[in-house]
């Protein structure tokens, strides 16, 4: 009686089991901080576990799961950037200026991919850092394969342009270096 039930359990976990990491990874890489992306991770296979009828007549699961990952970093980041802002309104003085950031800083690679704007920033990170093809990316995020080349596209030359000399010049991002 309980065999079916038993059997979805065991496809998810073996879902779960291959696939955990890989969506830890790219939750890290949108948000940059392990924890947080830990948690996004865990949350999205929760996700998945209480969606699995409609997760496993996707087309691709890992596509489905990586797409609920996408959306929950851009929860995270929209109410990170809202506190921040609050933040910045509660201690600054009357008529004082905020600080803006150092652009002038050399930054690294995860920095970089954090000045990007999301879209782009997941594109590359799908593209480059999971190596997805350009379809895989346009089914995990939901867009266009159009999208998925330009944002891609403009993705790298913004990483370039940030990671070039002192942040200016037009630089290629080195080889072996992965965003």
């Amino acid at each position: 009686m309980d065999v079916p039930a038993e059997l979805e359990e065991d496809a998810f976990r073996a879902f779960f089991e291959r696939h955990h990491a890989e969506l830890a990874r790219f939750a890290w890489l949108l948000i940059g901080e392990r924890a947080a992306a830990e948690d996004i991770a865990s949350d999205a296979m929760l996700a998945v576990w209480r969606q699995w009828d409609q997760a496993r007549r996707a087309r691709s699961q890992i596509a489905y799961a990586r797409g609920i990952v996408a959306n929950l970093a851009k929860s995270r980041i929209r109410a990170a950037v809202r506190e921040r802002r609050r933040n910045t309104l509660f201690w600054q003085r009357p008529g004082e200026a905020a600080d803006g950031p150092d652009t002038a800083a050399v930054v690294d690679v995860r920095e970089a991919l954090a000045r990007l704007p999301l879209r782009r920033r997941m594109c590359v990170v799908l593209r480059h850092s999971l190596e997805l093809s350009e379809r895989e990316t346009a089914e995990a995020l939901g867009i266009s394969v159009g999208t998925v080349k330009s944002q891609t596209s403009k993705g790298l030359a913004d990483l370039r342009r940030i990671l070039g000399p002192q942040g200016g010049g037009p630089a290629s991002i080195p080889r072996g270096v992965r965003p």
